[in-house]
């Protein structure tokens, strides 16, 4: 990558050759060159006013919405979603509307974004992933050394489910809708009777439920209060297997 300028690097991530994270080893490492050279692009852009299809649209010149033909597999469902140029969209993935993609995110094969889901710049998602109504996977550009949201392959993340922070999903985890996930907040493992430290990867197959936990505060104690948590329920099972299945009907 080195040399590369902005265009480029935007050309390879839309192609899939560059991620702003990649696997490696069990974990994953961050890109910092791709970052940088997204927000250079963010830099060299200068707002213009849309015309055509995209009237009334005002945005960076150099960053629009990417557009697609049957010959690269992806189903758009029309309606208001946008996938914003640097972002890969992999063959057979279903976007629903209105949903938004942004720039250095990584959707990978057979995963379905749906009805007013984000996808926020540089997360990451992998395979057969079904992000369902109004999930939120923030994004992050800065600093350029910390990981985006990770997603990966065979997760379903439920309705309103919120992932920030960079927190990673480990393969085949279930979170169950309105669940929020961020490095600030401790998970409790019920099956395993721990809590996992903060920001730690949920781990796979994971069935993750939203909870809640006393306050170690007498004032609080006093007026029941409680902190919202993340639970570990269950892990993945055939039962859980067969009613998180697609509907390939659909597809």
């Amino acid at each position: 990558m080195i040399n590369m300028n902005w265009e480029k690097v935007l050309d390879l991530l839309e192609t899939g050759e560059l991620r702003a994270a990649e696997p490696v080893d069990g974990d994953w490492r961050v890109n910092t060159e791709v970052k940088a050279a997204i927000l250079e692009a963010f830099k060299a852009g200068k707002n213009i006013e849309y015309s055509g299809i995209y009237e009334g649209f005002v945005d960076k010149h150099n960053l629009p919405a990417r557009q697609f033909t049957t010959q690269q597999g992806v189903r758009m469902v029309p309606g208001g979603s946008s996938v914003r140029r640097g972002a890969f969209v992999a063959k057979g993935v279903i976007i629903m509307p209105p949903a938004y993609i942004n720039t250095g995110a990584y959707v990978d094969e057979g995963s379905m974004i749906d009805s007013h889901a984000l996808v926020g710049s540089c997360a990451q998602v992998g395979k057969n992933v079904h992000v369902s109504a109004a999930v939120q996977l923030g994004g992050v550009l800065e600093p350029i050394g910390q990981k985006p949201v990770i997603v990966e392959d065979n997760c379903f993340l439920g309705a309103g489910s919120i992932l920030v922070e960079g927190i990673r999903i480990c393969e085949g985890a279930v979170i169950a809708p309105g669940t929020i996930l961020s490095k600030a907040v401790a998970v409790y493992d019920c099956v395993n009777n721990k809590v996992l430290p903060k920001g730690s990867p949920i781990p796979p197959n994971a069935v993750v439920i939203p909870g809640t936990r006393p306050i170690n505060n007498s004032w609080a104690e006093e007026m029941g209060l409680k902190a919202s948590c993340p639970l570990i329920i269950k892990y993945r099972d055939k039962n859980s297997d067969a009613s998180l299945e697609l509907e390939d009907a659909l597809r």
